[in-house]
């Protein structure tokens, strides 16, 4: 199969027009990329047998990322998870971002880069094909100062591994904390709960939570918890153990260790197994930190592709990024970026088969 990528209209917001790319590999391995909210809407994957499934949960149509309250498939920022109290000192400068009830800014604010129309643009080249977008957040927006060009590359290449390459610059001191929000289903988007997909992280630290989701600061080994998957676990196997940090979160809302500072340097931060298809997902980043997210909150009443049900824990999220509340814990990697610098990192979303 020759590989190709193909733009189609999708609609139309605000007098803009909304894209959707199909990318296909020579191994026939396809996915489809939409400019609003940089989503990944589709991943076909096949399977021990060679048969081609969806593997990511989505919606048909563009009113389905508009009406979305779950980030789903999407692009997260200005800055992805959480920071307590929502107030941040930049340069000695205080900046209120905009913050939800409990008190603590969340994945961007009242309207983040989920909800964004991205310019955008295909390429071919002798490495892969794919999508280039970018967006452009103004000064102030939801409380952060700075404007930031913040470019997104999503490239599928014939290892069957997709890349996903960040990039921003701004004019004045900001803070930057993206990461991809794909909910996965290795045994196929509609197919149920993902509590049978083994899981492993080669990572000996997590960071627990305080009552509003933020990280406490204390980086605490997993040894001897329920968060410890240095070996290939079921993601169920505890998830309902009598362990405060997993009721206070309804299941794994955290985020685990790679490394102490950000670098360039690719590192195995995840690996996925989903035992009846056999499909694998190796994820490698450049990222400090690997937040799981296993869709507790998820439910039913959510109406994906092809009329699907999303239910509860049907969808498990690798989300490679900074440390959450980064901004008040000095002795985590840092969030600012400066002037005259740019913001850099790669995730690669590796798919195979494991007999």
């Amino acid at each position: 199969m020759k590989h190709q990528v193909t733009q189609s209209n999708w609609g139309e917001l605000n007098g803009e027009h909304i894209f959707l790319y199909e990318l296909i590999n020579d191994n026939g391995l396809k996915v489809h990329i939409t400019n609003f909210g940089a989503a990944i809407q589709s991943v076909f994957v096949p399977d021990s047998k060679g048969q081609l499934t969806d593997v990511v949960l989505g919606y048909d149509d563009l009113q389905g990322y508009i009406n979305d309250d779950f980030y789903i498939g999407t692009v997260v920022g200005r800055f992805a998870n959480r920071i307590a109290g929502g107030k941040v000192l930049i340069n000695g400068e205080t900046h209120q971002l905009t913050v939800k009830d409990g008190g603590f800014h969340h994945h961007g604010g009242k309207v983040g880069f989920n909800k964004k129309i991205w310019q955008s643009r295909s390429f071919v080249h002798e490495h892969g094909l794919g999508v280039i977008l970018e967006y452009l957040s103004a000064d102030g927006e939801e409380g952060f100062p700075g404007n930031l060009l913040t470019k997104v590359t999503y490239t599928l290449n014939n290892q069957n591994q997709l890349l996903v390459n960040f990039e921003a610059t701004t004019d004045k001191a900001t803070l930057i904390n993206l990461t991809q929000h794909a909910y996965f289903n290795l045994a196929g988007h509609n197919n149920g709960s993902i509590l049978d997909h083994k899981l492993l992280l080669p990572l000996k630290n997590y960071l627990p939570v305080n009552n509003m989701q933020v990280p406490t600061g204390i980086i605490t080994p997993v040894a001897g918890t329920p968060f410890d998957f240095t070996k290939f676990r079921p993601v169920g196997e505890r998830i309902e153990a009598n362990n405060p940090q997993l009721e206070l979160s309804r299941g794994y809302d955290h985020s685990w260790v790679i490394k102490k500072r950000h670098s360039s340097q690719l590192k195995l931060a995840a690996r996925l197994f989903e035992p009846t298809s056999k499909r694998v997902l190796n994820v490698f980043t450049s990222e400090p930190a690997i937040h799981i997210y296993t869709g507790n909150f998820l439910d039913d009443t959510i109406r994906g592709k092809a009329g699907s049900s999303y239910p509860f824990r049907s969808g498990i999220c690798l989300e490679t990024q900074h440390y959450p509340d980064a901004p008040n814990q000095p002795h985590f990697p840092s969030t600012l970026l400066k002037p005259g610098n740019t913001f850099k990192s790669s995730t690669v979303f590796e798919f195979g088969v494991s007999m």
